[in-house]
């Protein structure tokens, strides 16, 4: 059956490399350029309201946090139950700016927190979506 089809196999190869995104789409998704009553926030724009003193939410899991993150960032896991009104509603007040990031675009997290804290009442939520990598490529701190 192989052979039968060999001759194509070469193309069909040059085809799928040729689509890199493909494969980031189907295995973990894009996240939204924006959600819905949040603030999209470029990296200058998070570095400036981490010098006010915002408070950074990092929803990723507990394995990328260990291995690096925002300075004083608060960890709530938003894929195993630690990300909820009651965390949230401990670290800020609902008008305080709060900065919610994972591991950029083809991280939907971020997305999916800024969307529940919205839905929470939660009235100042910036939606870091370049997240962490941007972070670290702007040569800011890390911890």
């Amino acid at each position: 059956m192989i052979q039968r089809f060999s001759h194509i196999l070469p193309r069909l190869l040059l085809v799928l490399l040729s689509v890199p995104c493909a494969l980031p789409v189907v295995a973990g998704g894009i996240a939204p350029m924006h959600v819905e009553g949040a603030t999209t926030i470029d990296v200058t724009a998070a570095k400036q309201l981490f010098d006010q003193g915002a408070l950074f939410v990092d929803v990723r899991s507990d394995q990328n946090w260990v291995s690096g993150r925002i300075p004083d960032a608060v960890h709530l896991n938003n894929k195993d139950g630690h990300f909820t009104q009651e965390a949230l509603a401990a670290e800020a007040g609902v008008d305080d700016p709060v900065v919610i990031y994972c591991n950029g675009e083809k991280c939907p997290r971020s997305s999916e927190a800024a969307k529940q804290a919205i839905e929470w009442g939660f009235r100042n939520i910036n939606y870091f979506r370049d997240g962490l990598p941007a972070w670290q490529n702007a040569g800011y701190p890390v911890e």
